[in-house]
Parts: structure tokens; sequence; C-alpha cells
């Protein structure tokens, strides 16, 4: 492989310009955020888990605009984002990194453990008490942390 192929392959994102530039570091913070990670651990740390090509899509997606535009809030968004993982279940893994990401937008431990208990009506109460297992495994972890 060369050039932008190869560039794809280490999770990468192909281009060189400015825009592309911001996009890729403001993914790259997002994810050392919900994975309390270095941004450089990042790529490395996503190519294990879901391969390198996808991982730069990942990268090059959490670095769009869908976080950062519109009159939401990044707790409102992070609120939307929890419960829209608690319905869909089994995205556990994603749900973590975003019980992580959610404190540090400000949503408070009580407030995430009362989404999953609206949830429970609308999701089913096998898929919020999942949830919740993981909320609050995900959040004695957080404060073991401080």
């Amino acid at each position: 492989m060369t050039g932008d192929a190869d560039s794809a392959s280490r999770g990468e994102l192909v281009g060189t310009g400015d825009a592309d530039s911001a996009r890729r570091a403001r993914g790259l913070a997002a994810y050392a955020s919900q994975f309390g990670i270095a941004e450089s651990e990042v790529p490395g740390h996503l190519a294990a888990l879901i391969g390198e090509r996808m991982a730069g899509e990942a990268i090059s997606s959490a670095g769009g605009g869908a976080w950062e535009e519109g009159p939401l809030t990044l707790r409102e968004r992070s609120m939307i984002v929890l419960a829209s993982l608690i319905t869909q279940g089994g995205a556990d893994a994603r749900l973590r990194g975003h019980v992580r990401w959610a404190v540090e937008h400000g949503v408070t431990p009580e407030q995430i453990e009362e989404l999953a208990t609206l949830l429970t009506i609308y999701a089913g109460f096998p898929r919020a008490t999942t949830a919740m297992e993981l909320i609050r495994a995900e959040l004695a972890a957080l404060e073991g942390q401080t």
C-alpha cells in the first residue's frame, strides 16, 4: 500500500489539509477523554478494538461538528447519547466511555442513574438494568480515580 491507502490503514485521516488535521485533532481529543488515555494512545487503542481502518473512520467522525455545533450543550448531548445507548442495548463498551464523558460534561451520577431508571419504561427492564449495572460500575471506577 502507498499514499492515501497506507495512511488510512494506519488509522490516519486521509488528506493533509488544515480542516482534516483539525478534525483529526478533535477526534483524538474526544476519544482520549472518553477512554481516559493520552491522545497519542488513541489510534493504537482503537485499532486493537476495531481495526485500523475503522479506527481512522471513528477518529474522523468523532472530530466532526456533531459535538460542537448547534444549540445543545455538551451536557445535553451527553444525556441524549446515554439515552440512545441505553435503549439500544448491546453497546456496553460505548456506554462505558460515554458515562465517563457525561460526567466530564457536567452530568451528575444521580442524573445518569435517574436517566437509566426512567428508560426502564421505554427500553424494557432487562436492557435498563443491564445498563444500570454498567453505569454504577463505571461511576464507582471514576469515583475511585478521584
